[in-house]
């Protein structure tokens, strides 16, 4: 898992260069500690992980080799069964992340100029509701209510 976070940050031309390898190993033990990590494996390696506080997603990872093998969407699809909301950060220069959450349901919902992120980055906000969720709360699946509801309209 280490290696997948660290050669994300190392590979991505605007993402700061702030950790080394151990520092993101010591970061992933973090997660793995408070039983936040779910892994996807191929031939008994771990391919991707996704990590999951309660309704937040604060990592989704998947090897650069591995990358378009719908592995992150089978990540993205257990977290879903599980919760009925899912909200997320990502940022504003991730293009492919940003399609893959829209693509997964995702509504964006707010957009921030990385002062709350350790990069600086600026970032963007999006959450996803379950239909039974939204159901629940007087939504119809895809009506636009869901977002104007998050940011508090």
């Amino acid at each position: 898992m280490g290696d997948i976070l660290h050669q994300f940050e190392t590979d991505t031309p605007w993402m700061p260069k702030e950790h080394s390898g151990a520092e993101a190993i010591s970061f992933c033990g973090t997660m793995i500690d408070r039983g936040w990590v779910m892994v996807a494996e191929r031939a008994q390696r771990i391919v991707g992980f996704l990590a999951r506080d309660g309704h937040e997603i604060c990592a989704l990872y998947v090897a650069n080799w591995a990358q378009r093998q719908r592995i992150g969407s089978a990540l993205l699809t257990q977290a879903k069964a599980q919760v009925d909301k899912i909200t997320l950060w990502t940022f504003q220069a991730n293009l492919d992340a940003q399609r893959f959450y829209l693509r997964h349901g995702f509504v964006e919902c707010g957009r921030g100029d990385g002062a709350g992120n350790s990069e600086n980055l600026p970032d963007i906000s999006y959450v996803w509701t379950s239909a039974a969720c939204a159901q629940r709360a007087g939504f119809a699946p895809g009506d636009g209510a869901i977002k104007e509801k998050e940011l508090g309209a």
